[in-house]
């Protein structure tokens, strides 16, 4: 950029006015607002995401009410502060105003849901296993060789289980004999 001499003292004298006014107090000095931060004062807890087995670091902030921040933790060697989609929710999934906190029920032939209370949905999903793995149980196949195995359950699990729900499920799947044990862990 070219100044010629007519603009050079246009820019000095103007720099050169606006500092004297500054310095005569007609212009108030300015300094930066910096906001606090809602972590400051919160309590630290190095933790490890649970969704899959990579194992990534995290870094937990929390204080008298709760969990007010998750991200990852820069000086974990393994994911070094980065986090996936998954791990990136984590804060979602504790505070979420719209979570449903309790199981809901939808009958045959309706189109509304019903609160329904832990004891009696965990009572008919018992109930409805143990019906269908009875009525449909083979402990030989046709060749007269042990089985022990019903094809009339199926289960899947998916990316919102972590590595502890995942053993726990193949292993019970396993005992009631479910050959149909599928996962799905990707995203």
């Amino acid at each position: 950029m070219g100044l010629n001499r007519r603009q050079f003292l246009k820019v000095m004298g103007a720099s050169t006015t606006l500092l004297a006014l500054r310095e005569f107090g007609f212009l108030p000095e300015v300094e930066a607002a910096v906001p606090s931060l809602r972590i400051q004062g919160a309590r630290v807890t190095p933790g490890i995401c649970a969704y899959c087995s990579v194992g990534c670091g995290l870094i937990v902030h929390s204080d008298s009410t709760g969990i007010i921040n998750i991200e990852g933790d820069p000086d974990h060697p393994i994911n070094r502060g980065s986090l996936c989609s998954k791990g990136s929710s984590l804060f979602q999934l504790a505070n979420n105003s719209r979570r449903v906190t309790t199981p809901l029920y939808r009958a045959p032939g309706t189109n509304t849901w019903v609160a329904k209370s832990w004891d009696w949905v965990l009572d008919e999903i018992a109930g409805r296993v143990y019906s269908t793995r009875n009525s449909t149980f083979v402990a030989k196949d046709d060749s007269r060789i042990t089985v022990n195995r019903t094809d009339a359950i199926a289960c899947l699990g998916g990316a919102a289980l972590d590595n502890e729900e995942c053993y726990l499920l193949s292993k019970m799947m396993r005992g009631l004999g479910v050959n149909y044990l599928e996962h799905q862990a990707r995203l």
